[in-house]
């Protein structure tokens, strides 16, 4: 079964393998298909799910509540989002304004049929709207019972430094980040993770398998495979282009060994790795078919040794990607309509 961990320096604790539905729910695989994942998260133990307003443009979030419908409320830890355009894409239908944070909580709250979220999250930083103002309103949100507790996704190490002594101020709590991390991209080991440790934060990290390079299914000199994350835009296309180039690609094919060598997958090595950080609270994985939670699930609890760990980096070598400038890099500075 799946482990669990702290999100931050709080009582709250998560599965450390957590499902999220970026690009499966309402977009990518039918609603009887996504459910059937979700139940098949449940057997496994996977009881957090995350998920976001702007995700086929609400669509995810009514799926992913017509999956949990029926299950105790108190055993789940349900995660959604605000930043990105919703809606029509009218003036305020995006971004982290007062009016835009009431109105989205609202509505992802009637679309997922649950009177509370655990955990409301900043999906980027809002560089038009006073922070001042956000966390007034994130304040009213958890005051108001419709959060519990909030984070933010893919914000710089001084982003968090603000964010989280304003909350402080507030009376709220601010426990996690939720940014890229993988063997591959480790931009944010440089700033962000000392930061959030100092702060009492925690990251719950998107594309551990790094758009699923990690897997190994993508190989050198080969074309892209059919219906791969790789040759849909919907499905993260671009995210992926910085990772499929020979050079890097052979250098995944070097971790083949080393997985066996452990008695894991590819996939198991690769969110296995992510959770030796301890101030990793979760891996936010995706699946399309339920059999593929099946083997991503066995990654919980893994402990890789010094050895090993040693082995992924001299493997991977100039593959990495582990400048921390690349974080300030992430936040649209105009919101995008």
């Amino acid at each position: 079964m799946v482990g669990y961990r702290y999100l931050g320096n709080s009582g709250f604790k998560i599965s450390e393998i957590t499902l999220g539905n970026w690009v499966t729910h309402g977009s990518q695989v039918g609603d009887d298909a996504a459910i059937a994942t979700v139940h098949a998260a449940l057997d496994a133990g996977i009881t957090t799910f995350d998920t976001a307003d702007a995700y086929a443009n609400g669509a995810a979030e009514t799926v992913l509540g017509k999956a949990l419908e029926g299950q105790r409320r108190e055993s789940l830890e349900i995660f959604t989002k605000v930043y990105f355009p919703t809606g029509p894409g009218g003036a305020n239908d995006t971004g982290l304004s007062r009016k835009h944070i009431m109105d989205s909580i609202n509505g992802s709250l009637k679309r997922l049929g649950t009177d509370y979220v655990d955990l409301y999250q900043a999906h980027r930083f809002d560089y038009e709207t006073p922070l001042e103002e956000t966390f007034q309103a994130f304040a009213d949100v958890v005051h108001q019972g419709k959060a519990l507790y909030i984070g933010v996704s893919e914000w710089t190490a001084e982003q968090l430094r603000e964010g989280h002594a304003l909350a402080k101020q507030l009376g709220i709590q601010l426990i996690s980040n939720q940014p890229q991390y993988s063997m591959l991209w480790r931009v944010i080991e440089g700033k962000v993770v000392p930061t959030s440790e100092e702060l009492g934060i925690s990251q719950i990290v998107w594309s551990p398998m790094a758009q699923g390079v990690l897997s190994g299914k993508y190989l050198p000199g080969q074309p892209v495979p059919e219906g791969s994350r790789a040759t849909d835009e919907k499905s993260g296309a671009n995210f992926i282009k910085r990772f499929l180039n020979d050079d890097t690609l052979e250098a995944v094919q070097r971790l083949k060994p080393i997985a066996d060598g452990a008695g894991l997958t590819m996939p198991q090595l690769a969110i296995a790795w992510v959770l030796q950080n301890p101030n990793i609270a979760a891996a936010l994985v995706g699946a399309s078919r339920p059999e593929q939670l099946a083997d991503t699930v066995k990654a919980s609890g893994v402990t890789l040794d010094a050895d090993t760990l040693a082995a992924i980096d001299e493997a991977l070598g100039d593959a990495v990607f582990s400048d921390p400038e690349n974080t300030y890099e992430v936040s649209p500075k105009e919101r995008l309509v």
